[in-house]
């Protein structure tokens, strides 16, 4: 009789086949049945599978919200993520607040307003970048860290228009909410340090949390007193940052260098401010009838704005300052003054489009985009020499500097004298000297290739 089939042994059987040589069907040898868990056992299965557990848990957090970054250890070479540009956007919606309110009040008093205001978001934005700079990661703790100081960030906003008047005091609670969110950052960094750096983050950490107790104890003060207190204690916060980055540090430790992110940064700030200047020439043609007089002047303020970027980026952006720490610092603090004035030229701007008719530039609006672009004049120069490049390149930024002070003193006269809008001589007289410094640079770098 003929064997059976192996695929019939197969249905039968339910098992695998292997075949032999004589063609016989056998079912592979069977596993030992497992021991069944006794009761005794339990408690060891149990306590192995939640230590499991809890080690993954354990690493997943580890993973997702790691500790902050010593002192010492800030990283030399990182790229700038879509996170940070986005607490930058929103940051540049408070400076736009601010801006368009100067617009509308450019005197003594809005100027003041606009001085104190922008410098204690200046600060704010300043305190946010160096964290995530120095002890940040891309992680879920630095999205939430950016997250939290965006939800406090976000109705100081919308206090800012009425921040000397009736919404002075809310501008003053939620400044010192943001304050102590700071100083809170700041904290956990601190605990872990090392001897020498501990003085001076104790020293940071409380000056942060000073200064959101005055703030927040500015808003019992009268409304004329808010604004002065304001613009005070942000010279005293900066001040105190200068003293503890510049002396609390001993001079042989390495806590802090500027790298190509964080200049990368303070550009991106740059630009994005100077967007309001389009946004304020934009403002001003919308609210007034679209004639050749006014989209003439309104195109004449962008060339002013774009003047600004061409100097700032050909000298100062996207560069290094020298390897000191007063250099570092000089860096640093001149970019207030520079921001400042730049978010000024934009809201003048809107003046200056609304008053396109008239004979005579109105007093505040000449004074404001005169005096906010001699300031960017300067200001940019006096960046540059804090660069490394300062003393490598003699050629290229010593010519240009005289010139651009010089003209900064012609456009101080300028502003007293108030042209009408479109006077060719202001469009000439501020388009000059960075026309000079922007051929300058290409001659110098022409001469350098061949």
């Amino acid at each position: 009789m003929r064997p059976i089939m192996p695929w019939l042994c197969h249905m039968l059987r339910a098992a695998p086949i292997r075949r032999d040589a004589r063609h016989r069907c056998r079912r592979p040898p069977r596993a030992p049945a497992a021991r069944p868990v006794r009761e005794s056992d339990r408690p060891a299965l149990y306590a192995a599978r939640t230590t499991s557990r809890h080690e993954q848990w354990a690493r997943l957090r580890h993973l997702l919200w790691l500790p902050p970054r010593p002192h010492g250890e800030q990283p030399r070479e990182r790229v700038v993520g879509p996170l940070e540009l986005f607490y930058d956007l929103v940051v540049v919606v408070l400076v736009a607040q601010a801006a368009h309110h100067l617009a509308g009040e450019l005197d003594r008093h809005g100027l003041g307003l606009f001085a104190a205001v922008f410098a204690l978001v200046w600060i704010a934005w300043l305190n946010g970048s160096l964290h995530h700079e120095l002890h940040g990661h891309e992680d879920a703790r630095g999205r939430s860290v950016f997250l939290l100081q965006i939800l406090v960030l976000v109705p100081l906003g919308a206090f800012i228009p009425e921040a000397g008047d009736a919404r002075g005091a809310a501008f003053a609670v939620d400044a010192g909410v943001l304050f102590a969110v700071l100083a809170l950052l700041w904290l956990p960094a601190s605990r872990g340090d090392t001897p020498e750096f501990r003085r001076p983050s104790v020293l940071f950490v409380t000056g942060t949390a000073l200064c959101s107790v005055v703030l927040a104890a500015g808003a019992a003060l009268p409304a004329d007193a808010r604004v002065p207190t304001w613009g005070v204690l942000a010279v005293v916060y900066l001040l105190g940052f200068v003293f503890v980055l510049g002396r609390a540090i001993p001079e042989r430790v390495v806590g802090f260098s500027v790298t190509d992110a964080l200049a990368e940064r303070f550009g991106l700030l740059i630009i994005i401010v100077l967007g309001e200047n389009v946004t304020g020439v934009v403002d001003g043609l919308s609210h007034e009838p679209t004639g050749a007089l006014t989209l003439a002047v309104g195109l004449a303020a962008v060339v002013v704005g774009s003047g600004g970027w061409w100097t700032y980026f050909d000298f100062a952006g996207h560069r290094l300052p020298r390897p000191t720490r007063a250099s570092a610092l000089q860096w640093m603090m001149i970019h207030l003054p520079l921001t400042a004035a730049v978010a000024a030229m934009g809201a003048a701007m809107v003046g200056l489009v609304e008053h396109a008719h008239d004979g005579r530039t109105p007093a505040a609006t000449a004074w404001g985009l005169c005096g906010g672009t001699a300031v960017v004049l300067c200001a940019t120069m006096v960046l540059a020499a804090s660069l490394r490049v300062w003393n490598e390149d003699i050629g290229l930024y010593r010519p240009p500097a005289r010139p651009c002070v010089a003209m900064a003193v012609v456009w101080v006269a300028l502003g007293a004298l108030r042209p009408a809008p479109l006077l060719l001589g202001l469009v000439v007289a501020l388009g000059v000297p960075w026309g000079l410094a922007v051929a300058h640079r290409m001659a110098h770098e022409g001469e350098q290739a061949v």
